[in-house]
């Protein structure tokens, strides 16, 4: 059952999904044997008619129903979805990692698209793009000032065919073209470092279908370089999610064999599970054990280097399994700000009953079927992971964190189910006062030159929280949070 079991935890327009589940069709059909609501469906059915006749212009049947259907399932909670052609397209490729492109990571600076790093081996990586070169043009348009989200667009399309990019690199002074043929990319969803001598730092931006290997890998290297490592810190900052089984294999690599990892509990038998750090429950189909070597190479180190995880508000459901593995075992200091709380678990089915998810062709329908736990028993639901140690993200406070949408802050959002909800209505206020502060600070920041920027990149010098979790490692003092303070979840009104 292992393989069948996933997290689609990407963000997309601020909403962050959930843990998946993918099941045939004949499976959630059993719960669609109840009698039918005959007077309502009469009811949808004149006003399908109606629509159809009476409308100022001609409608499309076919997107009367599909937007009836998506409105169903939208009006449940921020999870469950209807996906079409289009959305399916983009859900395959957050949670298999896969898209075709050129292959790069990028941002934005002074209206232009910077290239952050050219993914190893992509087309990009081979026609000699660098980090920090400046793209111009994407074919014929102009990217001064065009959307990051437009920019992407264009540079993605089919395999094979050709991008021109305008490349301006500022160390050379000079502008070039360089075509690219699109290729199938799998991205990379983990970073790893040695920090300073006995200290690595780990980063998981995602959890696909290969990031237990590329963990592995990099684990690997690290133990190679630092045999006798003194303190690891394992960064989730703003990891959305991504496959349970990777996130059940990335605690498994810290944890005793066989502990709890998670549980869910739903109405169906199917929603009801619990996990264990054993390769049972996260090896796939016909494939080998990936921690099996990095055990063999370490001798077991892994499992008992001091560890320290760094979460904060953008830290959500895969992230947040693994946080509270770790924490409820006593395996990992966790530290940061409180986690997304995003502790729900979604069921993806393909609606052509002939297909499987990975190729469903038409379309799909996500519906939230349970709630998780951590070990304890805890739901994470609305609530989040709240650290052992609260450190702000920056030496002078959390500037932007309020800008962070939470679980508990999305409409129609699922309550834990353990009653432990709190009406928080003064906090409204104070919260929306606080995000209108932080807009105002993110505006002055985005006007100063990127090297002078209050928020560095992770895993660099300046990265403040990484340096206090290094201190918490060696015993030094940490320099905790003044101001954050945990944030309870919130009483709904009835609907």
């Amino acid at each position: 059952m292992a393989h069948k079991l996933k997290i689609a935890g990407w963000i997309s327009v601020g909403i962050i999904a959930g843990a998946l589940t993918t099941v045939s069709l004949q499976t959630v059909a059993r719960g669609t044997l109840a009698p039918l609501p005959l007077e309502e469906l009469q009811q949808l059915a004149a006003v399908f008619g109606m629509v159809k006749t009476n409308y100022v212009e001609p409608v499309d049947e076919k997107k009367l129903i599909t937007d009836a259907i998506a409105g169903m399932v939208a009006g449940l909670d921020p999870h469950s979805v209807y996906l079409d052609k289009k959305a399916l397209k983009d859900f395959n490729e957050g949670t298999t990692g896969k898209f075709v492109g050129v292959g790069i990571e990028i941002s934005q600076e002074d209206g232009l698209i910077k290239v952050v790093s050219p993914i190893e081996g992509s087309p990009a990586f081979r026609a000699g793009i660098k980090p920090n070169d400046l793209i111009m043009k994407i074919d014929d348009t102009l990217v001064k000032g065009l959307a990051l989200s437009e920019g992407v667009k264009r540079m993605r399309g089919e395999p094979n065919t050709k991008v021109l990019l305008t490349i301006f690199r500022k160390s050379e002074n000079r502008t070039f073209p360089v075509s690219i043929t699109r290729e199938e990319i799998l991205t990379q969803s983990v970073r790893s470092k040695i920090v300073e001598p006995g200290y690595a730092w780990i980063r998981l931006s995602q959890f696909q279908e290969r990031t237990v290997e590329d963990f592995a890998r990099k684990a690997e290297e690290i133990y190679k370089k630092e045999p006798k490592l003194k303190g690891l810190v394992l960064d989730l900052r703003n990891d959305p999610g991504g496959y349970l089984d990777a996130a059940v294999a990335i605690s498994a690599a810290f944890l005793p064999e066989n502990v709890t990892v998670v549980s869910a509990n739903g109405q169906l038998a199917d929603s009801k599970f619990t996990y264990k750090a054993s390769p049972a429950f996260y090896q796939r189909r016909g494939g080998a054990d990936p921690l099996k070597r990095l055990e063999e190479v370490t001798k077991g180190a892994l499992k008992k280097v001091p560890l320290v995880v760094l979460v904060n508000e953008g830290s959500a459901s895969a992230s947040e399994i693994v946080a509270g593995a770790l924490q409820d075992h006593k395996r990992a200091t966790i530290l940061g700000n409180q986690t997304f709380g995003k502790g729900s678990v979604q069921t993806a089915v393909c609606l052509d009953s002939a297909f499987r998810m990975d190729n469903c062709p038409t379309a799909a329908l996500k519906l939230t079927t349970s709630r998780y736990y951590t070990p304890s028993g805890q739901s994470i639901q609305a609530k989040g992971i709240v650290p052992d140690v609260l450190v702000d993200e920056t030496e002078n406070g959390n500037l932007f964190a309020a800008l962070r949408t939470r679980e508990a802050d999305l409409e129609k959002h699922l309550n834990s189910g353990q009653g432990d909800e709190k009406q928080t209505e003064t906090l409204d206020k104070a919260r929306e006062d606080a995000r209108e502060e932080a807009r105002q600070r993110l505006e002055e920041e985005l006007k100063k030159p990127l090297s002078e920027r209050k928020t560095p990149e992770y895993g660099s010098p300046q990265d403040f929280q990484l340096n206090q979790a290094l201190n918490q490692l060696k015993g030094l003092p940490v320099i905790v949070s003044k101001t954050f303070i945990e944030r309870q979840e919130e009483k709904k009104e009835a609907q």
